[in-house]
């Protein structure tokens, strides 16, 4: 990130001081937490690739993570695939369908996770739905999930205010939780989201579902500004964004940027060619810099 990044990107506006990794407890040695601590100190925004975890198979993941990362990924965020996704839109519904029919859940998202914990510090979250890791168990999870080396979970369909047992174990185990704030979030929404995140604000830029979009909302920036207001905490943007462009847009006024949908996409139309999949990443995290 340039020096001309603003105060209000790097998230140090109102007198607001972010939270000292050092001295979080359990999280104090977590990656992500870690990692956005270093970007903010450095003024610089994440870049945070999504991808379904088994598409096309557990193989062409593996090289896919490692390939983001070494085009400049801060973080990669790991779909596990659920039968009633009401988070994704079709792009991700459709990589849901075949990461389900290579075996893809939670257990074979964990050993993934723990294959790639020896190639790689990058931090790992898993974007999933409560369904899935309730049936699993919430404290079995964390444990587990803590355990193979994954970093950070979103539980898209969860809301903080009936996530008390998840968050609690999930901090017991040192692993960092996300919840979203939407452009409908009232401010006590977006008090209620911001403590139960020890991640950072998954800020959804659009109502609706993810997928590819044209532009970014207009009140975009003032979205950002309303959750800045009431938190400290890192704020990532994601929905619809899909373009070098956008992401140096988003770049300007949040601490992170979340793609999703363009990857998937892409995944889907040459499912193993990875080299394609790091060149898109490469030309993201080269937009994120120039904002």
């Amino acid at each position: 990130m340039t020096a001309a990044r603003s105060d209000a990107a790097a998230g140090l506006t109102g007198g607001a001081v972010a939270p000292d990794p050092a001295a979080a407890g359990p999280l104090g040695g977590n990656r992500l937490v870690r990692a956005f601590a270093a970007l903010r100190a450095e003024r610089r925004c994440a870049l945070i690739p999504y991808i379904m975890a088994g598409d096309p198979d557990v193989p062409t993941t593996e090289r896919l993570v490692e390939t983001l990362v070494d085009a400049g990924a801060s973080a990669v965020e790991l779909g596990v695939p659920f039968s009633d996704p009401i988070a994704d839109g079709p792009i991700n519904q459709r990589a849901g369908l075949r990461a389900m029919a290579q075996g893809m859940g939670i257990r074979p998202a964990l050993d993934l996770v723990a294959r790639l914990r020896t190639r790689t510090q990058v931090p790992l979250l898993v974007m999933t739905y409560y369904n899935l890791i309730l049936r699993y168990g919430p404290g079995k999870f964390a444990r587990d999930a803590a355990s193979a080396g994954l970093d950070g979970l979103i539980a898209a369909d969860l809301p903080p205010d009936a996530a008390g047992d998840l968050t609690g174990e999930a901090r017991r185990s040192g692993l960092a939780t996300v919840f979203m704030a939407a452009p409908t979030s009232t401010p006590e929404r977006i008090r209620a989201v911001a403590a139960s995140s020890t991640g950072f604000v998954y800020c959804v830029s659009r109502t609706g579902v993810t997928g590819v979009q044209d532009a970014l909302p207009e009140g975009l920036p003032e979205l950002v500004r309303r959750i800045r207001a009431e938190t400290p905490s890192p704020i990532c943007v994601g929905f619809g964004i899909s373009r070098p462009a956008q992401a140096r847009e988003v770049a300007k006024v949040a601490d992170g940027v979340i793609v999703g949908s363009a990857l998937v996409q892409m995944i889907e139309d040459t499912p193993r060619d990875v080299a394609r999949a790091g060149a898109f990443v490469r030309d993201l995290a080269a937009a994120i810099a120039d904002a």
